[in-house]
């Protein structure tokens, strides 16, 4: 097993929290709740959520692509967050749906099927998002 990932907020005020990531020379994130509960200054755990999944995703394709010898000449990835109340009537995450656009050489068009097929199972946050993650919280 790898180390795992740290990742440290730190509260500035209102709902805006400094985020650290622990990689060097990795910009500090600022992250805020939506008005009208926050002041909307950064993005929210949700848009957040959203952002992973797509990054995720299309990172994977990438990496496929460029295995396959696919030059990616542009590619646009739409996440679409679908957020409800459930029956306790707390806001969830109901859905995510991706809608990714890739571009590349007609003559490439033909050799994308396996790498269509197979991405989204490399994909570390997908992945771990449909399964469900066991998450432990520790206050003091």
């Amino acid at each position: 097993m790898s180390e795992p990932i740290v990742t440290k907020l730190r509260f500035i005020k209102g709902y805006r929290f400094n985020v650290d990531f622990d990689l060097k020379g990795m910009p500090t994130l600022v992250v805020d709740e939506t008005e009208p509960v926050g002041d909307g200054l950064g993005p929210n755990p949700t848009r957040l959520l959203s952002a992973a999944v797509g990054h995720c995703l299309s990172s994977s394709l990438l990496f496929c692509l460029s295995k396959a010898k696919i030059e990616t000449k542009n590619m646009e990835t739409t996440i679409k967050t679908n957020v409800a109340r459930n029956e306790e009537g707390r806001l969830r995450v109901q859905s995510i749906e991706a809608q990714i656009h890739v571009d590349v050489d007609e003559k490439d068009k033909p050799r994308l099927g396996r790498c269509l097929e197979i991405f989204e199972n490399y994909c570390t946050v997908t992945a771990s998002v449909r399964k469900g993650i066991d998450v432990k919280v520790n206050t003091f």
